[in-house]
């Protein structure tokens, strides 16, 4: 689900700019749920599990999201193995920060933090202030479309924000509202079968249910990592954090490979340079330039 606007025109009707960021598809949605996934159950089984403590388990977070982002941005084209790396360090950093927020020091229903109904009510105005300031730079909304540089930063910000506000949404869903874990899930469940409906049956601007379901994955992976670690005495199958922590890594690396492979047989195309879209001017671009092929009159292409 993308927003539909477009905010790219070419610089000089030759030059493009290398896909930086994937297409979203029915597979980016089962990667980004995977991904946030496993970054719950890898927070528990080094918090938890492994015994590392709160402190030390969030600055092991943080400097490998530090690490993949930069990487990422620094990068010329897509690579689904390294952005996917930071999809994961958000949701990681995501569920550390909300904790933190949320709960105080320590895993456990600590009383030092303000509460999830005033997490997630911070963490909601940050989002909007995020989509404020991405609108105010004149870049565009469209995920798909992205060829700036400023545009991929905001970008990263807003899913990091995002990954955190699903932790505290999620949270609050299950704990202050009494439906507890398997009836929260439903009812996330549910939301993004409205969320799908409105895509395809309404106008409903697209980067709006873009950025709710992005939100949802996260509180959905929680609930998919919990049935898998928890023992069935909770409802759960009992693999604990380490199985299924390894479990999840399998899979998410086994759809990896997939979309490397399938990038390798079908390149995305790249994408015109992107301008301000109040002033018209060329941003920085985010990804390596290469000339577009442009076709004669007669129907023959030329490569410029």
């Amino acid at each position: 689900m993308a927003s539909n606007t477009r905010a790219h025109a070419p610089l000089d009707g030759l030059t493009m700019v290398l896909r930086k960021l994937p297409q979203v598809t029915v597979l980016f949605w089962m990667l980004k749920t995977v991904a946030v996934t496993l970054g719950e159950s890898a927070g528990d089984l080094l918090g938890i599990t492994f015994q590392l403590g709160y402190v030390t388990t969030a600055f092991l977070f943080l400097a490998f999201f530090l690490v993949v982002v930069v990487a990422q941005v620094r990068a010329e084209r897509f690579h689904p193995a390294l952005y996917w790396s930071v999809v994961l360090g958000t949701s990681m950093v995501g569920t550390e920060v909300s904790d933190f927020l949320n709960r105080g020091f320590g895993h456990g229903s600590a009383p030092d933090g303000i509460g999830y109904a005033s997490g997630a009510t911070i963490l909601a105005a940050l989002l909007a202030l995020v989509f404020l300031v991405w609108w105010r730079t004149g870049q565009t909304y469209d995920v798909e479309n992205i060829s700036s540089r400023t545009g991929e930063i905001l970008y990263w910000i807003a899913i990091l924000v995002s990954n955190t506000l699903g932790t505290s949404s999620g949270d609050w869903l299950s704990d202050d509202t009494g439906l507890g874990f398997r009836n929260a899930f439903l009812a996330i469940v549910g939301v993004m079968a409205l969320i799908v409906a409105a895509y395809y049956l309404t106008s409903i601007n697209r980067m709006v249910l873009f950025w709710l379901a992005f939100i949802l994955t996260r509180p959905l992976g929680a609930a998919g990592g919990d049935a898998l670690t928890k023992p069935a005495s909770e409802g759960g199958l009992g693999w604990g954090t380490a199985g299924g922590t390894a479990a999840l890594s399998a899979v998410l690396l086994a759809l990896i490979a997939y979309q490397t492979r399938q990038i390798r047989r079908h390149p995305l195309a790249p994408l015109p340079v992107s301008v301000d879209r109040r002033t018209g001017r060329p941003q920085r671009p985010n990804g390596a330039l290469v000339q577009a092929v442009t076709p004669l009159t007669d129907g023959e292409p030329i490569d410029t």
